[in-house]
């Protein structure tokens, strides 16, 4: 099985233009992003739509390929830069290139999900701890995964589900076990080609996630579990948390 990581990574971005090139350490964040999944996956791309991002990435060492601006999801950016790097390929590995923590063992609990020749897609999960509280369970920003129990994903919402009947909300995280959507996927190669020919659904649209768009389509979606959390970074003050944890991790 030939695995093939690429990283999609925007300049423009509403709540923090410049991320990817934003300093944690005096490293660049991608560099960090890209150092990390480097230590799972042998080959690793950047897939952006900035010259100043594709040159950082080549300064130290990286690869890159340019793609357009006008792509509206990352598996979209993904797509393209798979068709410009060659493919030979069974299986896309879709990291975010603001998740400089992402740990090696997350990316191979991606990899395992694919041991079935009948897995399309994967993503990862991490279950909501009951000390987190109700607060963090509700956060939109975090989206909630429902699961099966042959290990795929039925549903994903910025909502809490299931909703638990006749026990007040702040009991919630006792009472269920919920997980957490880790924005990593992967694709085989095929399925990667028609997910990205498909047009926006309904769901996707209400919820703003992507992956309701392969789900309402009928693609099944393995998930693979995680106890370690991510430190996604979205804006300024993120990053701010983020320096500090990396300071404190030495």
């Amino acid at each position: 099985m030939k695995f093939i990581a690429i990283i999609p990574a925007r300049y423009a971005s509403t709540r923090f233009p410049g991320k990817p090139l934003a300093d944690m350490g005096g490293k660049p964040m991608i560099q960090r992003v890209y150092e990390q999944v480097k230590k799972a996956v042998e080959d690793v791309w950047v897939a952006t739509d900035d010259s100043r991002i594709f040159e950082t990435v080549e300064s130290f060492g990286g690869k890159a390929v340019m793609t357009s601006p006008d792509h509206k999801s990352g598996t979209d950016r993904i797509q393209e830069a798979y068709a410009k790097i060659g493919g030979g390929f069974d299986v896309i590995i879709n990291v975010q290139g603001d998740e400089p923590f992402i740990q090696p063992g997350q990316i191979e609990a991606l990899k395992n999900c694919f041991d079935s020749k009948e897995v399309e897609l994967a993503t990862l999960v991490k279950p909501f701890k009951k000390e987190d509280g109700f607060d963090v369970l509700f956060n939109p920003n975090s989206p909630k995964v429902v699961i099966n129990k042959m290990d795929e994903a039925i549903y994903f919402s910025r909502s809490i589900v299931p909703y638990i009947r006749d026990v007040h909300h702040t009991e919630w995280p006792g009472r269920h076990t919920f997980y957490k959507h880790i924005g990593m996927y992967a694709y085989r190669s095929d399925i990667l080609n028609e997910i990205t020919g498909l047009p926006q659904s309904s769901l996707e649209k209400a919820e703003s996630l992507e992956q309701l768009r392969w789900i309402e389509n009928g693609y099944r979606i393995r998930v693979g579990y995680t106890d370690v959390e991510t430190i996604g970074i979205d804006t300024p003050e993120d990053m701010e948390k983020a320096l500090a944890f990396l300071h404190n991790r030495g």
